[in-house]
């Protein structure tokens, strides 16, 4: 999806290895590589360090994308507006700038970026379809070591519709669960204190939205997708969650690629919904309500 932004036409939605490099050639990029492990927290950075697309600079998911972790606000809690601002500052991204973030997990990680960026209303935020994987296949260069850039004084205003808070939650049929559908229906749990999902919400695994290459579904095979997870397609009072507010961001893009309108996030998520043992928690398949 292209839209205008600054008065230039902007990627806002997936970006295909041959038109980055094009921006790339023409310096009319900033590069964000997002590569991260949730079992071993270093070693994005060192992938990163031993090699990135050229002039991408780095952000972690545990210090850059989420705030500090509290006892009941989840795994990756937002960080506040002030330390979103300061992070995309430090990252050398300007308001009229186009962005594209990138990983090696088929966007899972880099999908959390684009939602944050994308709330703070930067829309020429795009990401790399095939991630690491589709760079290195099409024989693009690449640079080691890690850059450091020119700070700027990057400002956002949040889009509040966009994000949905704990207390917010009202009306279960309008929850989206993206993680896999044994965690969602409670036969395993590996990271949270209970298993389960937040009763009445559906699930569409985050993973429906690739094919078997990596990269994304074109719109039509998406719509089918999610029509097929959810009995109907998401609209814009859908709420997409997953375990830490991650990779329901990946879900959220995949709605907009859709041509469908744009949902809302509930950042806390299920971590820290089941932090709260007042909050109820359902196992098994939600049945469709034709």
């Amino acid at each position: 999806m292209i839209n205008k932004h600054g008065g230039a036409a902007m990627h806002s939605t997936l970006i295909a290895v041959v038109e980055l490099r094009r921006l790339i050639d023409a310096d009319a990029v900033r590069v964000i590589d997002c590569r991260y492990d949730l079992g071993a927290p270093s070693a994005g950075r060192n992938a990163y360090r031993l090699g990135h697309i050229p002039g991408a600079v780095y952000a972690d998911l545990a210090e850059d994308l989420s705030g500090p972790v509290d006892s009941d606000r989840g795994r990756h809690p937002l960080p506040s507006l002030e330390a979103m601002c300061e992070t995309f500052s430090r990252l050398g991204i300007s308001a009229t700038q186009q962005v594209v973030v990138y990983d090696d997990t088929g966007g899972m990680i880099a999908a959390r970026a684009w939602w944050m960026l994308r709330y703070l209303g930067h829309d020429g935020t795009a990401l790399l379809d095939g991630g690491w994987g589709a760079w290195q296949a099409s024989g693009a260069a690449s640079e080691v070591g890690e850059n450091t850039l020119a700070r700027t004084e990057f400002s956002g205003s949040p889009r509040s519709p966009y994000l949905v808070t704990i207390d917010q939650i009202s009306r279960p049929e309008q929850l989206i669960d993206a993680r896999d559908p044994k965690r969602y229906r409670g036969e395993v749990e590996p990271l949270d204190p209970r298993a389960g999902h937040i009763p009445g919400a559906k699930n569409h695994f985050f993973r429906d939205n690739l094919d078997g290459d990596g990269f994304f579904r074109a719109p039509a095979e998406l719509k089918q997708a999610f029509q097929g997870s959810l009995g109907t397609l998401p609209g814009y009072e859908s709420v997409h969650y997953c375990g830490s507010g991650v990779s329901a961001c990946h879900n959220v893009l995949a709605q907009m690629h859709a041509g469908l309108d744009e949902p809302r996030l509930y950042c806390g998520s299920w971590s820290e919904w089941c932090a709260d043992p007042d909050r109820p928690a359902a196992v098994g398949d939600e049945i469709f309500n034709d």
